[in-house]
């Protein structure tokens, strides 16, 4: 059986699988999706759970026997906690704002960018120059002050990410949408008794996903590295979210004490997320590009 012979969604996995460096990127982002949501599973203890906390056990190194009975395999931090613990509630929290975010960001600036497509004229300049006006600006410094005006809390958070992302797909989003309002599919539909919504969201937006796809696997590895940077700056999440931002804050001042466990492996988780993530977005960007193709 040849790859002609196969649906596109298996020869599209076919592909994907020869390339082994993003494939293994895959299994990581699987493996720490899982930990994540299984994390209650997974957590020898619930580490914000102020009942269980031991402060005798605090900053101890990895591989010492805590007062609970179990092994604290990458050591305490300065409550007691049970860093491994930690960083799978922290990862959890951390992938939910930057998936959140990535969707909301998607379908608003998705919506955006056709409807400016679709509309053109003065609605299409209007919108577009918005978008030119805010890309003129760095995320992170949107997101700082927004995250200021808005406060501290999940749902502020989510949105001040939002707001900083959501240019990036209306902009993506206008470019091919521009390009498949020229062609004769489109002038057809539009010949008909549809509704210009119809035309918009059931024929210009399919044709322009695969380069959303790749925006959004992206946008998502910026949003964790964002909320990550925004809760180590006090910005972010407050103390009761643990998140892998906050985490290596909280260990922050004990570095040069020769307590690096504390920061440095919440550090690594989050840079082996952000690159895995990255990883598979690049060849999901070679596969649905053929110019990219080799």
């Amino acid at each position: 059986m040849t790859r002609r012979d196969v649906s596109p969604a298996t020869r599209f996995w076919m592909e994907f699988a020869e390339n082994r460096l993003a494939l293994a990127a895959l299994m990581v982002v699987v493996l720490v999706v899982g930990a994540a949501v299984l994390s209650p599973i997974f957590a020898p203890q619930d580490p914000y759970d102020i009942g269980k906390l031991v402060l005798g056990d605090a900053r101890r190194p990895p591989g010492f026997v805590g007062a609970g009975g179990y092994v604290h395999l990458l050591g305490t931090d300065a409550q007691g906690r049970d860093l491994w613990s930690a960083i799978l509630y922290g990862l959890r929290i951390s992938i939910q704002i930057g998936v959140t975010a990535g969707a909301v960001a998607f379908v608003v600036g998705g919506t955006l960018g056709a409807v400016a497509a679709f509309s053109g004229g003065r609605i299409e300049a209007l919108i577009m120059r918005f978008i030119d006006l805010q890309l003129s600006f760095p995320a992170i410094l949107l997101a700082l002050v927004l995250s200021a005006v808005l406060g501290q809390g999940k749902w502020q958070l989510t949105a001040a990410l939002v707001a900083a992302q959501y240019a990036y797909f209306a902009r993506t989003t206008h470019g091919a949408a521009v390009a498949e309002r020229a062609k004769d599919y489109i002038e057809a539909a539009l010949s008909t008794p549809l509704s210009s919504r119809i035309v918009v969201f059931r024929h210009i937006l399919p044709n322009c996903m695969p380069p959303l796809i790749v925006v959004a696997t992206v946008q998502i590895a910026n949003a964790i590295s964002l909320e990550a940077t925004l809760s180590f700056l006090g910005l972010g999440l407050p103390v009761t979210h643990p998140s892998l931002g906050m985490l290596i804050a909280n260990g922050f001042q004990y570095m040069l004490s020769g307590r690096y466990w504390i920061s440095i492996y919440p550090g690594v988780a989050l840079i082996i997320l952000i690159l895995a993530i990255n990883l598979v977005s690049d060849q999901i960007r070679d596969q649905l590009n053929p110019r990219l193709k080799r």
